[in-house]
């Protein structure tokens, strides 16, 4: 007996401290949140779970997180009173916590759940105000995340209230910011908010379309923001089957009946296996809509009659049981069954006129809260701080690759100019030296170069075709300048056609016709040409010519400075003198 005793008030003791509660760590705390959130639009059961262990903390900020977090699991489940309850209780234990960063963050996310609350109830300005109150706190705290968070959520009730165009505006805009800021998110993170931006990009595109069904093009692209969404929702099975719902009302509206039917009956088959209670009821409610258009209204009755069971069990009406009472009572008018049309009609009107009233007070109070405050300036601003950096490092690297690719274009220029004028310079001082070999006398030189004058004196065209001299002047002038050559005067500075001309005892137009014609060039380009030979032919010879430095040479050939000079012997040469010299 005593042994019994023993043994039971051991199990009470284990019991009450394995019930004790204790605060968890702050990595605790933050893993149980993900997971309550990744949970959230996967497997509700499981988020239940992962919350009832954040329960037992004893830390004021993970109780408010909590029940917060309750508060929206229960909405999920349709119990608003329960919901309500959590809510209360989550800012209860906020206001416990001391005025912190952490107090601010923790409000923002409560103020978020109280949007996401508001928006299943179809209290669409509530969610807004919600939503607005939080994104103020998070501007506060620089948090990108959360901000964009809150202009997703904006956007969904932009989008349920008839805002199409405002919602596909905002949401391409956050589209851009969350891809530039990817490295803020967890991969499922990134993967959940595109998953939600894209299938509401889907839902608007449609729902302009229907609007206006002449835009066949805005089905095509509501058709890509659900495929999008598809490839986003790997771990978001609500989304998935969302989608691939609304890719089926594509094949509908495209009067694609045989894949809106497989689309929907697969729906029907996954949505029951996997217990997702919505995505089965808009599969049911889809394929009786079908079947009633293709007038098959036995078959009809059997998913829209389906669609008000589960209406009517779950005492909850939604946009399908409304619609699924009207085409009842218009297939039983059809079928002359006048008490069942009636049934349905008086269901469907009185029902009708509140959904509509109540939408149309909503999309008025929507529209006049983000009118009177509307924080699109603030993200603009953040967004275009985060666009900023991500521009600055894109160019960065940019700018590093093609400086990279021009230092290596240089390079490779340089190397093909060295070549180039290499072997420039190679033939030339090969030229030379043959020259040089070839020299026997001055008198055999200048018949030759008579002759090579009178040669090309066939082939070069008068500059000027007024000017006309007698050939024997033209030869008497070529020989005073052969002779002039001889006696190297064209080293003198003073080697202009002026001078020239004086000393050979003719005209400054006469002496440049003769030079333009015979030698094919101008009188300085004549000039300078003797000059770069008498260098190169020097440099070539006289080993103690290439020792001078380039002012040296360049004065020693009557060149003004050796800047100049050194232009010139690269234009004959494609090498500068030193490298000339260096190469001999």
């Amino acid at each position: 007996m005593r042994l019994i005793i023993s043994f039971l008030l051991f199990l009470v003791l284990n019991i009450t401290f394995g019930q004790q509660k204790r605060e968890l760590t702050e990595q605790e705390y933050l893993i149980l949140q993900d997971k309550i959130r990744l949970n959230t639009s996967k497997n509700l059961d499981s988020s239940f779970v992962y919350v009832h262990m954040m329960e037992k903390s004893n830390n004021n900020k993970h109780l408010a997180f909590a029940n917060g977090a309750l508060s929206y699991l229960f909405q999920l489940k349709n119990n608003t009173l329960k919901s309500k309850e959590k809510y209360l209780l989550a800012f209860k234990f906020l206001d416990k916590m001391p005025e912190s960063t952490e107090k601010t963050r923790l409000k923002s996310y409560l103020y978020n759940y109280g949007g996401l609350i508001e928006y299943k109830r179809a209290n669409y300005s509530e969610a807004l105000e919600n939503y607005q109150l939080g994104i103020k706190l998070s501007l506060q705290l620089d948090d990108i995340i959360q901000i964009v968070k809150f202009k997703s959520n904006i956007a969904f009730v932009n989008e349920a209230v008839g805002n199409y165009e405002l919602a596909i505006k905002n949401l391409r805009q956050l589209d851009v910011v969350v891809n530039n800021n990817e490295n803020f998110y967890t991969k499922e993170q990134f993967n959940t908010i595109k998953s939600n931006n894209n299938i509401t990009l889907g839902g608007s595109y449609e729902s302009l379309y229907m609007k206006n069904q002449s835009k066949k093009y805005l089905l095509d692209s509501a058709a890509y923001f659900y495929t999008k969404t598809i490839s986003f929702s790997q771990n978001n099975p609500g989304n998935k089957m969302a989608a691939k719902i609304s890719l089926g009302n594509i094949y509908y509206l495209k009067n694609d009946f045989k894949n809106a039917e497989k689309t929907y009956y697969d729906i029907v088959i996954f949505a029951k296996q996997n217990k997702l209670n919505r995505e089965f009821t808009i599969a049911n409610y889809n394929l009786g809509n079908l079947y009633f258009d293709s007038k098959k209204y036995d078959k009809a009755l059997v998913f829209l009659k389906r669609v008000d069971s589960i209406s009517q069990v779950n005492n909850f009406e939604d946009e399908n049981s409304l619609k699924a009472n009207y085409y009842l009572a218009k297939i039983y008018n059809i079928k002359k069954e006048p008490e069942l049309a009636y049934k349905y009609s008086k269901i469907y009107l009185n029902n009708y006129e509140k959904s509509e009233a109540k939408l149309s007070n909503e999309a008025l109070e929507v529209n006049y809260k983000l009118g009177t405050d509307d924080l699109s300036d603030e993200m603009v601003t953040i967004q275009k701080k985060y666009e900023n950096e991500v521009f600055f490092n894109k160019a960065l690297k940019v700018f590093y690759v093609l400086l990279v690719i021009g230092i290596v274009f240089l390079l490779i220029k340089n190397i093909r100019d060295k070549n180039k004028a290499h072997k420039k310079m190679n033939a030339l001082i090969e030229e030379f030296k043959a020259n040089l070999e070839k020299k026997e006398n001055e008198s055999i030189l200048e018949i030759e170069t008579h002759e090579t004058l009178e040669l090309d004196d066939i082939q070069l065209k008068k500059e000027n075709v007024n000017l006309s001299i007698d050939e024997a002047k033209e030869n008497k002038i070529v020989e005073k300048l052969l002779a002039l050559e001889n006696k190297l005067e064209y080293l003198n500075a003073d080697f202009t056609l002026q001078y020239v001309a004086k000393k050979i005892k003719t005209n400054t137009t006469y002496l440049s016709y003769v030079v333009n014609k015979r030698f094919g060039k101008s009188f300085g380009e004549y000039s300078n040409e003797l000059k770069i030979n008498y260098v190169i032919n020097e440099m070539i010879t006289n080993h103690m010519y290439r020792k001078y430095s380039t002012q040296a040479i360049a004065e020693s050939v009557g060149f003004k400075n050796a800047v100049s000079f050194a232009k010139s012997f690269r234009k004959r040469t494609g090498v500068s003198p030193a490298q000339f010299a260096n190469n001999i």
